[in-house]
């Protein structure tokens, strides 16, 4: 349940950044075509640049604090185990089980 939330939190941030990202670009093209010269134009690239490689980072620290999240609130609850039970048939490493 915990990883599932997680997933829907990373796509919604995902989502997100990729808004921001396309935002950034489509505000660098209007820059670049409001550029005079080829200095302006470069000045333009490289805030386009920036501005995409900032949404870029927000994007993997908004997923670094889903993981944090997902491992804060990872409850066990009592009588649920997390690995198979015996019962399953499945084989296990020597000194596993």
């Amino acid at each position: 349940m915990q990883s599932a939330k997680e997933k829907l939190s990373d796509m919604a941030s995902t989502a997100k950044e990729k808004l921001h990202i396309g935002g950034a670009k489509a505000q660098g093209h209007a820059e670049k075509t409001m550029a005079r010269t080829k200095k302006e134009k470069k000045l333009a690239h490289e805030r386009e640049k920036s501005k995409e490689a900032q949404a870029k980072a927000d994007l993997h620290e908004s997923k670094a604090e889903h993981a944090a999240d997902a491992q804060v609130h990872g409850h066990h609850l009592p009588g649920h185990s997390t690995y198979p039970t015996r019962a399953t048939g499945a084989t296990y490493p020597p000194g596993q089980i």
